[in-house]
């Protein structure tokens, strides 16, 4: 078994493992020499290094997605575990078990594949039913739609990841179908589990997380209505209408036209779908940024791009307040004569005057 896991590094520990390379950068020192900023990973997270000597004889060695043998120290710099590497070479990659490097969901994926289709075996429109039970019938999207991460890196970025976040939301979907009037829930399920399908073409999960070509040059929202479209040549007398709305969810999913969605939601059920779909999505940054900041004392994580904030470690912060009130410090006694008051030359003619009367 691979040994040290990431997750399991403390500050100031001697390290000598074997990571994956998620980024490679050169760059220079203000001297004008090279250094190494890298992104190490493996299944229990990521990790920061910096390599700051020998590195011309080094940076060649090795490349992105590479598996590495890393020599180094972690230490805590800008409220992260960072490794200062003192060597790394290319590792063995005959003794790699890719288990130990890929995070994957914790639940089954046929068990969760199980409970999708579940799920669309229980809708009632027949369209929408139809629709979702041809798409899954393809064997490449069904075995893609159960391994995919559900993103590159800001949320349920793991094997699995995608499934398990669409059917988080196909309980929520089912719960504001059923709070909100006039919800069709059929039409809301069916956009929840297909609006993010095209990441199964859109990110690249071999060696690591990363953007197919496709990806890059056409992006998951354009995928999936790609894919869908061949799709619907399989059921001819699928309502227009019913696709038109559809697609239109796919498209206007991120909400906002600076989020990278060509349309805004329209109706209620894609309004609905944006929602749920970014509080998803949110809440499980949220909760990562918790539990991958465990080195940092105090009550708040490193700052977060995705979330723009620092996030409150909630049972530190508790825990803090309750033991401050168990056992309050001890404040020391002040002696008003053991420290006379130094008064003006105003405070002197104000007491004069008080003592005359």
């Amino acid at each position: 078994m691979k040994s040290p896991y990431i997750g399991d590094l403390q500050p100031n520990q001697q390290v000598n493992g074997v990571f994956l390379v998620q980024s490679k950068e050169v760059r220079q020192k203000k001297s004008g020499e090279p250094y190494l900023s890298l992104q190490f990973s493996d299944r229990t997270g990521d990790l920061e290094g910096k390599m700051w000597d020998n590195v011309a004889e080094t940076m060649d060695t090795f490349d992105r997605d590479d598996f590495v043998q890393v020599k180094g120290v972690t230490q805590i710099y800008q409220n992260r575990l960072q490794i200062t590497v003192h060597r790394i070479q290319p590792a063995d990659e005959r003794e790699i078990d890719y288990a130990d490097f890929f995070p994957a969901s914790a639940r089954n994926p046929d068990e969760m594949f199980a409970e999708l289709l579940e799920i669309i075996a229980g809708m009632k429109d027949p369209d929408f039913r139809a629709l979702l039970q041809t798409v899954f019938a393809d064997e490449e999207i069904a075995r893609k739609y159960k391994t995919a991460p559900a993103a590159k890196s800001i949320h349920h970025a793991w094997l699995g990841g995608l499934i398990e976040h669409n059917l988080s939301l196909c309980r929520l979907a089912k719960f504001a179908a059923a709070h909100y009037a006039d919800i069709d829930e059929d039409l809301l399920l069916a956009g929840v589990i297909l609006h993010d399908i095209g990441k199964i073409y859109e990110l690249s999960y071999e060696r690591g997380f990363s953007y197919t070509d496709d990806g890059q040059l056409l992006g998951h929202i354009y995928l999936a209505l790609s894919m869908l479209g061949d799709q619907f040549q399989k059921l001819p007398n699928f309502p227009p209408a019913k696709r038109k709305l559809l697609e239109h969810m796919i498209l206007s999913h991120h909400g906002e036209l600076e989020f990278g969605s060509p349309k805004i939601p329209l109706f209620p059920e894609a309004l609905l779908l944006h929602h749920l779909d970014n509080l998803d999505s949110k809440m499980e940054c949220m909760r990562a940024t918790i539990a991958k900041d465990n080195y940092v004392e105090g009550n708040w994580t490193a700052y977060n791009g995705a979330l723009d904030r620092s996030v409150l470690k909630k049972k530190r912060y508790l825990n803090a307040k309750w033991e401050s009130k168990s056992a309050p410090a001890q404040q020391p006694t002040v002696s008003r004569r053991a420290a006379p008051v130094q008064n003006s030359i105003f405070a002197d003619k104000l007491q004069q005057a008080l003592l005359k009367k």
